[in-house]
């Protein structure tokens, strides 16, 4: 097998660099792990850039969840490694889904709080014009979504009384109370204040991390989409996406390839 070149710039994964044979094979200079290249496809994915996102770190070995066993391809200093070509076979999933979803003219709220995913959820929705939870999930927001409902109706409400100056009606503190309250409605309902029904799906970033989430999705019959870490069960999600939910680089480009395909097809 020929080495590369130090000028070829190889990529890191964890302690050990690869190198690349001419059948498209990508292993350790140790040779202990390989992952099998593949070309790009339709939503044009490839293996090499998904390691370079680093999609394949997964939690400490002593973390995992068993039913991850399936997507696992090894470890290495004690961390599990995924595997990036099931990654690919079910991101790809995910996207023919979320492609029909869209073009359907359906409704995907996407769900990320976790701090490092907040920011990205507000990039990702923007672009994408979805509604969007990146702070608490508010237990009941799904299960008991006609209560729900009230007090995002409630907020508009007075969004809509200050943007006619009905508020000068009332004392400075009476104001600055109001202020007060619109920031934490905006904070809990921003994202969804104009989600008139359930979703008919959500795509989580951690599954583990709004875990009561998934649970009153699956409850209300909304289709799941999630990234499941090795310490998740992917069997939570309708459509998992083997991948680290913790590192940004991984998070977003699934966000990525996610806003290629919604913008592609969401009606104009």
């Amino acid at each position: 097998m020929k080495k590369r070149t130090k000028s070829s710039s190889p990529i890191k994964i964890l302690a050990g660099a690869f190198k690349k044979s001419r059948g498209g094979l990508i292993q350790f200079k140790n040779g202990d792990i390989k992952l099998n290249m593949v070309g790009e496809d339709e939503f044009h994915l490839n293996v090499e850039e998904m390691a370079k996102a680093g999609l394949h770190f997964g939690h400490k070995t002593s973390k995992v969840h068993p039913k991850m066993e399936p997507y696992l391809y090894g470890v290495r200093n004690a961390i599990h490694i995924i595997d990036l070509e099931k990654s690919k076979e079910k991101l790809v999933q995910a996207l023919e889904f979320v492609k029909n979803l869209i073009s359907e003219k359906k409704i995907l709220l996407v769900i990320g709080t976790k701090i490092q995913s907040r920011e990205l959820v507000k990039n990702f929705v923007k672009d994408c014009n979805l509604p969007y939870i990146n702070e608490r999930w508010l237990g009941g927001t799904f299960t008991n979504f006609e209560i729900i409902k009230k007090r995002i109706d409630y907020f508009k409400n007075l969004e809509k009384k200050k943007a006619e100056g009905q508020l000068e009606k009332y004392t400075k503190k009476e104001r600055a109370e109001i202020e007060k309250e619109l920031k934490d409605l905006e904070r809990k309902f921003g994202g969804i204040k104009n989600l008139e029904k359930l979703p008919d799906a959500i795509f989580v970033l951690d599954m583990e991390k709004d875990s009561l989430a998934v649970k009153e999705a699956t409850e209300r019959g909304v289709k799941v989409i999630g990234i499941s870490d090795t310490n998740v069960n992917p069997n939570l999600a309708d459509y998992p996406i083997p991948a680290s939910d913790d590192a940004v680089s991984s998070i977003q480009y699934i966000l990525e390839k996610f806003k290629e395909v919604i913008l592609k097809v969401k009606p104009k």
